[in-house]
């Protein structure tokens, strides 16, 4: 093939000039060479002064030399932070690092050597040695304006990462010690190697108390890792979580695999997959027994963007039988959203029940069932208008029916049983839910008054809703969301009567998921009908101290039976259902009710006439018709009495702070009617009066204050 001459020139000049480049950088490389030592002690006083004057860290590097080429050796090396306990200690350190990634500004090591070596992480009181790395670092020339791009910010921290994960490893005798005021952890790791790819360790925790592993595969070049941590005949527990956090938790082995990483556009997708294998979780918030899942675990691609975080619907959980498709968002601008789905194919409904996490469920453990199920979850909120959140969460039958109950027979409600109440833990006495006891009284035999008022008041479309209102739990995510604190419940009458039924009275999370599964077993299934539920229901829920079912609370305060209530004693029954032991707060000492309930009584009575269950009464519907019995009477003290407010008091509040930091407060069992259409009747009632209207309001605090301290 002919080639021009004018194209000759321009090869042979660019062939000059690349080989000058090259006889300039030998040159240089020889001059680097000679003078490395050199070149190497500059580096480490800049070090030393850097860490001093950044970081408050006295750097001190013993005998800095090379080895060959490309291998920086180090007799000792120590750092202390000012005035705090010593933070490491290393002997006998050689690092290797390749040339290439050098050259071109990045640090990557190929080897690592150390013959023995010390970390040590100390907080006593508020003083930790490790303050240091919370320290803001100061750069004038930094744009405080700019946003961050996380897709950019992932990149980078994770190839630093896989940049300082060594080709080649021998780690020995080396120590890591936790210790925090009078509690303590140490991992000693006695061998720790990576040979062609190969990670094998061994690492004696607490004096020999166990010996963990951690083996697999790192190949960080390839930007791949696959390995997994065990511990040698038992399992990996974590006490300084427990001692912490109060929460018991081990399991036998988790696995961690980065299976690839990409850069697509504004994306950074981080292929990878975790699992855990017999894992143990216990925690008197989370459940009253131990909870134990066999395996779990997740495929997950994670994508990051320039102000976003997602799991993409891609990625699959596998929880035993049962297999999910997550899709999880969190976007940072201009506003910040919040963005959760999750769905399922349709599964075997046995296989769901038998992958539920071992403890978890305790009523249902050993039921059978038949059919298919098929869940989905939409869920997303944009902190700049919550009052616009979006919520669905369906669990569809295809032919599901019950073969054999659980532990418990979830058809007990049908028929007479024995209902125990709990306070505090402690039985409160036995009672009989059926003909057989006097007080209990058939929903028939119960005025409409009191049935509509608790109805309006607790649960208004309770008869038309299968057991969940999510236009009410949407509400209460908004309500909740904006005041940062769970103020507002969502749980209607069918959670109630579940709740006091089946399951015990410990406040964990594992009782309440349970009490939506029953739920929906009860509802979907037709095992009892509306108005048995209702009619049980009246018959057991509190109403007073030590005053339980409709039939007790209209002798103990009116010293009638339930079918000759009046409206103005049904809505102040409904009115205690929340708070039933400061019931006697409202009474005046002559038996009459407190002025401040009257706007309670019209807004109550209003909704009532809106729903056609009563007329329209200017006259605070029968509030001036409530009169408590005579002998109750001696019990209410004058106002200005200070034995009035020791019947306020204030049921007993849980401060633990486990489940605070999570979910950031208690939440309410009860559902009240909505806040808004009280707020639009309160407004639209031509019937009361400012003064009226500011102590409604008021009320209404006071109220929502109460519904926080009740006793779920």
């Amino acid at each position: 093939m002919h080639i021009p001459s004018k194209y000759l020139k321009y090869i042979k000049i660019s062939g000059v000039v690349v080989a000058v480049l090259i006889v300039i950088a030998f040159v240089a490389g020889l001059i680097a060479y000679s003078k490395r030592e050199a070149i190497l002690e500059t580096l480490v006083q800049k070090a030393k002064g850097k860490a001093k004057r950044d970081y408050g860290l006295n750097l001190a590097i013993v005998n800095p030399h090379f080895e060959g080429l490309s291998t920086i050796a180090f007799s000792d090396v120590s750092i202390v932070p000012e005035n705090r306990d010593s933070l490491l200690q290393m002997s006998d350190l050689h690092i290797k690092v390749k040339l290439l990634p050098l050259l071109l500004g990045d640090i990557k090591l190929s080897g690592l050597k150390v013959k023995s070596g010390k970390v040590q992480l100390t907080k006593r009181d508020s003083i930790r040695n490790y303050d240091f790395l919370f320290k803001k670092k100061n750069d004038d020339n930094a744009n405080v304006s700019s946003k961050p791009n996380y897709a950019q910010l992932a990149n980078k921290l994770l190839n630093q990462l896989l940049y300082k994960i060594p080709d080649d490893m021998d780690l020995r005798n080396f120590e890591f010690l936790i210790v925090r005021d009078d509690s303590r952890m140490k991992f000693y790791v006695t061998s720790a190697v990576i040979d062609d790819g190969d990670l094998r360790s061994s690492i004696l925790i607490n004096n020999k108390e166990s010996v963990w592993h951690i083996d697999g595969t790192v190949e960080p070049s390839d930007n791949k890792l696959d390995f997994k941590l065990y511990a040698e005949g038992k399992k990996v527990e974590l006490p300084l979580i427990e001692q912490k956090l109060g929460l018991k938790l081990n399991f036998d082995t988790v696995y961690t695999q980065l299976k690839n990483t990409k850069k697509s556009g504004d994306e950074f997708h981080i292929y990878g997959s975790w699992g855990i294998k017999n894992l143990l979780i216990n925690h008197p918030k989370i459940a009253a027994n131990d909870i134990v899942v066999p395996y779990g675990s997740i495929d997950a691609d994670l994508l990051i963007g320039e102000n976003y975080i997602a799991v993409d619907s891609s990625s699959v959980i596998h929880l035993r039988d049962i297999e999910a498709r997550p899709y999880i968002k969190y976007t940072v601008s201009p506003t910040k959203t919040y963005e959760l789905k999750l769905r399922t194919e349709e599964m075997e409904a046995q296989h769901v029940f038998d992958s539920f996490p071992i403890g978890l469920f305790e009523s249902l453990e050993g039921m059978k069932v038949a059919g298919k199920l098929q869940y989905s979850l939409d869920f997303f909120l944009d902190a700049a208008q919550p009052d616009s959140v979006r919520f669905s969460s369906t669990l569809q039958p295809q032919g599901f029916r019950i073969l054999k109950w659980g532990k418990i027979n979830l058809q007990k409600i049908n028929s007479p049983f024995i209902y125990t109440p709990y306070e505090y833990g402690k039985p409160m006495r036995d009672i009989k839910i059926g003909p057989e006891n006097p007080d209990y009284t058939p929903i028939d035999q119960i005025a409409p008054e009191l049935r509509n008022a608790v109805l309006t008041a607790e649960d208004p479309s309770f008869f038309s809703h299968r057991g969940f209102v999510e236009k009410s739990i949407r509400r209460s995510i908004a309500t909740n969301f904006k005041e940062k604190a769970f103020k507002r419940g969502g749980s209607t009458i069918s959670m109630q009567l579940v709740k006091n039924v089946f399951l015990n009275r410990q406040k964990t999370l594992a009782r309440k998921v349970e009490e939506i599964l029953i739920v929906w077993l009860i509802e979907n299934n037709r095992i009892s009908d509306k108005r048995r539920m209702f009619e049980v229901y009246l018959n057991l829920i509190e109403w007073g101290r030590n005053v339980y079912g409709i039939g007790e609370a209209s002798r103990y305060y009116f010293d009638k039976s339930p079918s000759n209530l009046n409206l103005g004693e049904s809505i102040f029954l409904a009115n205690i259902i929340p708070r039933p032991k400061k019931s006697l707060y409202y009474f005046q000492p002559d038996g009459s009710l407190r002025t401040s309930l009257r706007g309670y009584f019209k807004l109550i009575g209003n909704l009532m006439a809106a729903r056609g269950y009563v007329a329209r009464d200017t006259n605070a519907y029968g509030f001036y018709s409530v009169r408590l019995k005579e002998s109750l009477r001696q019990q209410i003290a004058p106002a200005d009495s200070v034995v009035v407010d020791s019947l306020f008091e204030a049921d007993e509040e849980d401060t633990d702070l486990f489940l605070k930091n999570i979910f950031g407060g208690k939440k309410p069992d009860t559902i009240h009617v909505d806040q808004v259409s009280k707020l639009k009747v309160i407004q639209e009632d031509t019937t009361l009066s400012r003064a009226e209207k500011r102590r409604l309001k008021r009320e209404q605090r006071k109220k929502e204050r109460e519904q926080r301290r009740n006793d779920d």
